[in-house]
């Protein structure tokens, strides 16, 4: 073989062995967004015009289908308002991780919501704003109704743009849920 036919052989090789190599191999997918490990879950109530707050929580520290959750009944008083906060903890990490901080960063992907029933037992309103001026959720403001009780189902919607796209709206319906889970609250004297 003449060195020039060499020569051309091998850039043939090597070009044909690059095209089949690249044909071959696939990307990597992209790493899914997934939804937040959280272990608590507390709410932070201060009465207006006082000082103290009132915590309670929901803690499933084993996760899901292992120990049942434990979860504090939410007792408020009648026809009162509030100032509320909610956290989300991952507490199987040592140290603890704050995941509210997350949620408060990644605020126009993500929304608190506050759902009582029967509705008359209290209104929320949000007082947090994510970047594209809807609620996040994190902190607000409830207004308790006359002496009741029932639930108070707490969701909070991980809400990812969809290809490129900013699906958040300021309602639960985009997304999934990074939490959804109800405490017993009592509306007293």
């Amino acid at each position: 073989m003449k060195p020039a036919h060499s020569l051309l052989t091998i850039t043939l090789a090597f070009t044909l062995t690059a095209v089949i190599w690249s044909c071959g191999t696939k990307e990597a997918p992209a790493p899914e967004d997934e939804n937040e490990l959280i272990t608590t879950v507390r709410l932070t109530f201060t009465e207006d015009g006082t000082t103290t707050p009132q915590k309670f929580e929901w803690k499933d520290l084993d996760g899901d289908g292992g120990n049942a959750p434990t979860t504090s009944r939410i007792t408020l008083k009648a026809s009162r308002s509030y100032k509320v906060d909610v956290e989300f903890l991952d507490e199987s990490k040592t140290p603890t991780d704050n995941i509210t901080d997350e949620v408060r960063e990644e605020g126009d992907e993500h929304l608190v919501v506050l759902t009582p029933t029967p509705s008359s037992l209290f209104t929320y309103t949000a007082s947090d704003k994510d970047s594209r001026n809807f609620p996040i959720g994190l902190s607000g403001n409830v207004a308790t109704g006359s002496i009741n009780q029932g639930s108070l189902r707490l969701q909070l919607r991980h809400q990812p743009p969809v290809n490129g796209q900013p699906v958040k709206n300021g309602t639960v319906a985009p997304g999934s849920d990074d939490v959804n889970i109800t405490f017993d609250v009592v509306v007293a004297p």
